[in-house]
């Protein structure tokens, strides 16, 4: 844990409307973004897999996603 720019996701809080964010907010939700991104992650790299590529796509994403 802990790869995901502290201030980029303090940003993200913002921009949904966040006026005050705790440095623990910040941690907190990075946290969950990076346990995400990587379920998601690993869901893209099965589909990415079962069509005999190593490389994984937006599309590959966009399905993991759904």
């Amino acid at each position: 844990m802990g790869e995901l720019p502290l201030a980029a996701v303090d940003r993200i809080i913002r921009k949904a409307g966040g006026e005050r964010v705790s440095e623990g907010a910040v941690e907190e939700l990075a946290g969950i973004l990076e346990e995400e991104g990587i379920r998601i992650s690993q869901k893209a790299r099965v589909f990415a897999n079962h069509a005999k590529r190593k490389t994984i796509t937006a599309a590959d994403i966009k399905l993991a996603v759904k």
